[in-house]
């Protein structure tokens, strides 16, 4: 049983990670639960296989104004962005999720938090609530493993997503500023509780890139347990 979130900068490989990850589980006997947790990148639906998306948990939970009428509701008598909720239930597990909220192809499962869908529509927050909320819930059982595709950069870890999450995975590309967010994650899920944090490098196209990664990325203490 575990929760690993995918984390790295814009472009730099993670739903492919997801997908890869994903299926290797799934091969390994394992119940694998990826959530899309990515309010604006909508094409981890196709890498895994899928159609068509699953309708989001925030239509479920009865739409991005309804969550923000309760967040409104929280923000009132003083509470925190960590400390509200919105859904009802006090746990969640995979199998009280309905279709077509979760999709299953091939022994994967499939949801979606929520998506910015037009101009002009407001913040991203209430699917931070949402994410942080739903992963708080998510009882996991043995052999079952979620794979969550977090959006690009840190906002999340500002939201307390990772305060749910056993393991973070930073996707690094060959630059300075994925190596620099990589530092700024590993900080972040310390911050957050999460002592299980590794890196997995995308897009090396010699030995000598690897190993100068590696390199850059041990010196900040960051552990690399794989290259593509």
């Amino acid at each position: 049983m575990m929760k690993i979130s995918i984390c790295g900068k814009g472009g730099s490989g993670k739903s492919s990670i997801v997908t890869l990850l994903a299926n290797r589980a799934r091969d390994r006997s394992y119940q694998v639960l990826v959530v899309d947790s990515d309010e604006s990148n909508s094409g981890l639906y196709r890498l895994l296989g899928f159609d068509i998306p699953p309708t989001t948990l925030m239509e479920l939970a009865g739409g991005k104004k309804r969550v923000q009428q309760q967040m409104k509701s929280g923000f009132s008598p003083g509470e925190s962005e960590h400390q509200m909720n919105v859904l009802a239930q006090r746990e969640i597990s995979i199998k009280d999720i309905p279709y077509p909220h979760i999709l299953q192809r091939d022994g994967i499962r499939f949801v979606s938090i929520g998506k910015i869908l037009q101009s002009l529509e407001g913040c991203a927050c209430p699917m931070g609530v949402l994410s942080r909320e739903f992963l708080k819930k998510l009882r996991l059982k043995d052999k079952e493993i979620t794979i969550v595709d977090m959006e690009a950069g840190v906002e999340h870890f500002g939201r307390g997503v990772e305060t749910s999450i056993d393991d973070v995975l930073t996707v690094v590309e060959p630059s300075w500023e994925s190596i620099a967010l990589a530092e700024r994650v590993n900080s972040l899920a310390a911050g957050s509780g999460v002592s299980n944090t590794w890196a997995v490098l995308n897009k090396v196209t010699s030995n000598e890139m690897a190993s100068k990664l590696e390199g850059e990325l041990g010196r900040r203490g960051i552990t690399v347990i794989g290259t593509i």
